[in-house]
């Protein structure tokens, strides 16, 4: 379990203290529940989100223990070290917004043919609840030749899973080479 610390004040040079002692800094929150400020040491975080395997995970804060999903992270343009993290909490029958990372299997005719898979959507926006959420989306390409694309409305979501996109949205394809 990861463990975090809360941070007792957000301002500028605190904030740069904690990011000079390896700290990731982190917002917490949930609907209905208060926003916690806290802190990640940098190098577990990393070492523990690599070797996650579902989408929500738990965290301790403050004597509390959580399960949150990441929703958005910030990196430095520069150097690509991890800054910033939102974590939102999921609550048990509450619907909310998830992003479900697409998975390709097989490997496409179309790359025999001088073709590039393309995977257009990489994280699919979905609502629903945590019960319902999946790990991912999986989608055999070894039928794809060039040209060819796999669309939103050709993905079968689970039950109680929604998707508010355009049905029309390529998620993955076979681009032909120049």
């Amino acid at each position: 379990m990861l463990e975090g610390i809360v941070r007792d004040s957000i301002t500028k040079p605190a904030v740069k203290a904690l990011r000079k002692e390896g700290y990731l800094i982190a917002n917490i929150y949930g609907k209905g529940l208060e926003n916690i400020s806290a802190a990640f040491k940098r190098n577990e975080y990393i070492k523990f989100l690599k070797n996650k395997t579902t989408l929500a995970f738990d965290i301790k804060v403050d004597g509390k223990v959580l399960s949150v999903v990441v929703r958005e992270y910030q990196k430095c343009p520069i150097t690509s070290d991890l800054l910033h993290v939102d974590l939102m909490v999921a609550q048990k029958g509450v619907r909310a917004s998830y992003f479900i990372p697409v998975v390709t299997t097989g490997s496409a005719k179309g790359l025999k043919n001088k073709g590039l898979l393309m995977l257009h959507t990489r994280r699919i926006p979905v609502k629903c609840t945590i019960e319902n959420l999946p790990n991912n989306i999986t989608l055999d390409v070894t039928n794809l030749d060039t040209g060819d694309n796999i669309l939103l409305r050709d993905i079968t979501l689970p039950e109680n899973v929604d998707c508010y996109l355009d049905p029309r949205v390529p998620i993955v394809g076979i681009i032909k080479a120049k």
